[in-house]
């Protein structure tokens, strides 16, 4: 593989960061600095940490960066369920954004298995 963008983790990534963003432009306004903030950067870091950990050009490094990007896609499950909690977004949009992270972290885990092999 010659590129990061070649992993379809990664491209599953990209789409959930879209996803957020697009569900976040109907976040209330006052809460521009606070969740709407958070639940972009942790999502954004999910994509970044793969990608990062690609270019490090070591096996380790790799899976330690992917470890990372687990923890940020948890963190974003934590925020979206604030978010429903707080009615900024729907039970259904939810679902939708918890079963696309569900199914990055499943990936997430398989290549971290594959590396360690």
């Amino acid at each position: 593989m010659n590129s990061f963008k070649e992993l379809k983790v990664w491209q599953k990534a990209m789409d959930l960061v879209t996803d957020i963003y697009a569900i976040t432009t109907i976040f209330p306004q006052h809460e521009q600095f606070g969740i709407t903030s958070q639940i972009r950067r942790s999502s954004i870091s999910i994509p970044s940490n793969i990608a990062e950990g690609f270019g490090r050009n070591s096996n380790n490094e790799f899976v330690r960066f992917l470890r990372i990007a687990i923890g940020s896609l948890f963190e974003l499950q934590t925020q979206l369920e604030i978010s429903k909690n707080l009615k900024f977004i729907s039970t259904e949009e939810f679902n939708k954004m918890l079963l696309e992270s569900t199914e990055i972290e499943k990936m997430i885990k398989a290549l971290i298995k594959s590396i360690n092999k």
